[in-house]
């Protein structure tokens, strides 16, 4: 319910203000299960997705975001539970194995799983290494997997600022792909890095971001 009334006054409001160019969104299936694999660019990601998408979109969010105690911290994870998103330990290991078993519940549930391959934000702009938990998940689940690139995002809220700014914002989504029955019989390994490979690239050519060629490491205030 709280999910509901959210966002019947967040998308509304956030598409009047930003007024975001949308490509490609016919692209996204209506129902079933499907994984949105974006590149990510800032912490508003996960809000502009949800906003243009007209189905539920369920991200993973930081646990931090769902401990504050007192007003601000009850406000605060209302917040998030109405968008749609679930609680993760990126500082424990083992919580972000479960993490994966969270996401293949909810792609099991025929909804919507929004990820990000990179694992975190790009701070400098260019497209980094995707890690293969997306093509874990993909291969798992047998669904198919929608390209999202995000441009502009990165000027709503910058890095270190607390206070959202009006941007031009385009969103654009990349054809399907399906990967059912294609790496049957290739090592588990080489087929989660060669789909990943294959996402990124797809989420390149949306974006045509400067490749980075490495991965993205995690900043110690991310």
């Amino acid at each position: 319910m709280l999910y509901e009334v959210v966002h019947r006054i967040i998308p509304p409001v956030a598409r009047t203000l930003w007024r975001p160019t949308v490509e490609g969104l016919e692209r996204v299936p209506g129902t079933g299960p499907v994984i949105l694999a974006s590149n990510h660019r800032s912490f508003v990601d996960s809000i502009v997705i949800p906003c243009v998408v007209p189905r539920k979109v369920v991200f993973l969010a930081k646990s931090d975001y769902f401990t504050g105690t007192g007003l601000k911290g009850a406000a605060q994870r209302a917040w998030f539970e109405g968008l749609g998103m679930l609680p993760v330990d990126r500082d424990d290991t083992k919580a972000a194995l479960a993490s994966l078993d969270t996401a293949l519940d909810v792609l099991g549930r025929g909804e919507a799983f929004g990820i990000y391959p990179e694992g975190t934000r790009s701070r400098d702009g260019r497209l980094y290494r995707g890690r293969t938990g997306v093509a874990h998940l993909a291969l798992t689940a047998g669904c198919p997997v929608v390209p999202v690139g995000l441009l502009g995002t990165e000027d709503i809220q910058p890095v270190g600022s607390n206070r959202p700014r009006l941007a031009d914002v385009t969103v654009r989504f990349g054809e399907p792909l399906d990967f059912a029955g294609r790496f049957d019989g290739v090592p588990s390994g080489r087929a989660r890095r060669e789909v990943t490979d294959e996402i990124m690239a797809a989420i390149q050519e949306l974006t045509g971001q400067e490749q980075a060629g490495a991965y993205n490491d995690r900043p110690v205030d991310a």
